[in-house]
């Protein structure tokens, strides 16, 4: 059974689906593709497909990741090409590797989120960001199933910034843009309660609704911030193997 791993995107209007509605419009990409699918054993067998800590929805992503399992090898590549032609414009497969290691979903230890505050001040903004770096906590409610709950926001975030702006837009539209690096904890701490943040330390609330983008995910070096790409792992694993073939080859005809 060969496992692949796949990253996809959400962009666009298609960043208001929800995760279940993305499970029906890959299942069926899987099928127009004709991908040799494994499936789970039992009275109601399902196409063996791990989804890995997906984005909210309503937000952006350019780094969401899966994994599946096929009855039959196939070129990732070529399995990417495909999946990818078999998905609306906006949900989009990117990136494609053979598994050649375990514990994907351990490697997902951290975030960076771009968020844009469309009708807020670059300086107030930065001023906020300064103070919610400054705060020893930061308290933030969240609604839950069991109702209310207050959390410290402050420990999960590695690195709030301001960005410069780089798009062309109206001079007359102030636009902040936030970059936004956090752990993955229990409770996670998502870009909005960061935003809920930013309106307890320093009263800083958006106009309208923030635009938010997952740009990574995978695992946090500490000594820079930065988020590492998680499939890295199973391309070097690849490229070592292919280099081993030709000298088992070359040993096996001597």
């Amino acid at each position: 059974m060969q496992r692949i791993r796949l990253r996809y995107t959400k962009r666009g209007r298609l960043r208001f689906t929800s995760h279940r509605d993305f499970q029906r419009a890959f299942e069926r990409a899987l099928r127009r593709a004709e991908v040799p699918m494994a499936y789970s054993a039992g009275f109601t067998p399902h196409p063996k497909v791990s989804y890995a800590n997906a984005a909210p929805t309503g937000t952006g992503s350019e780094a969401e990741y899966l994994e599946i399992a096929l009855a039959a090898p196939r070129d990732p590549e070529l399995l990417r090409a495909l999946l990818d032609e078999s998905l609306p414009d906006g949900l989009d497969i990117v990136d494609a590797v053979e598994a050649h290691t375990s514990g994907l979903a351990d490697r997902l230890t951290a975030s960076e989120w771009e968020l844009r505050l469309a009708g807020v001040d670059p300086a107030q903004a930065a001023q906020a960001v300064t103070a919610f770096n400054d705060a020893g906590t930061v308290e933030v409610q969240r609604m839950t199933k069991n109702g209310v709950r207050t959390f410290d926001a402050r420990p999960a975030v590695v690195q709030l910034e301001t960005q410069s702006e780089t798009a062309d837009r109206p001079t007359d539209q102030p636009c902040a843009i936030l970059r936004l690096v956090v752990r993955h904890v229990t409770p996670a701490v998502r870009p909005d309660d960061v935003l809920s943040g930013l309106r307890a330390v320093a009263d800083l609330t958006p106009p309208v609704p923030a635009a938010v983008t997952r740009l990574a995910q995978g695992l946090l070096d500490e000594e820079t911030g930065t988020v590492t790409d998680p499939l890295a792992p199973d391309r070097e694993a690849a490229e070592a193997l292919s280099k081993a073939e030709p000298t088992a080859t070359a040993t096996a005809s001597a």
